[in-house]
């Protein structure tokens, strides 16, 4: 599994649009063959910061995303940020369930 974990930083004015693109991606997104889920996050603390989880089966379906017409639109949304998204990749090679 590969984990795709991407900052944003939203210009105070411009949070309910940024907001409202992110929200807009997600059903798409988690239609797409290889996407194994996609969360957006915001900071209660700080408002204007967002995060997104993006959870793929493979690299291969990752750089898929990453070449769509809807990873376009993110990016497009940089004129929104106050400083371009930071994006980390994270591969898993196993995971397993924590018992309490």
């Amino acid at each position: 599994m590969v984990i795709a974990i991407i900052n944003m930083r939203a210009l105070p004015e411009k949070c309910l649009e940024l907001q409202q693109t992110l929200l807009a991606l997600i059903k798409p997104t988690r239609n797409e063959k290889g996407c194994l889920g996609h969360h957006v996050f915001r900071d209660i603390e700080h408002e204007n910061y967002f995060t997104l989880l993006l959870q793929w089966v493979n690299r291969e379906a990752l750089d898929k995303h990453l070449c769509s017409e809807r990873f376009a639109v993110l990016m497009g949304a940089r004129s929104l940020l106050i400083r371009p998204p930071e994006i980390i990749v994270n591969t898993v090679s196993e995971s397993s369930a924590l018992v309490c």
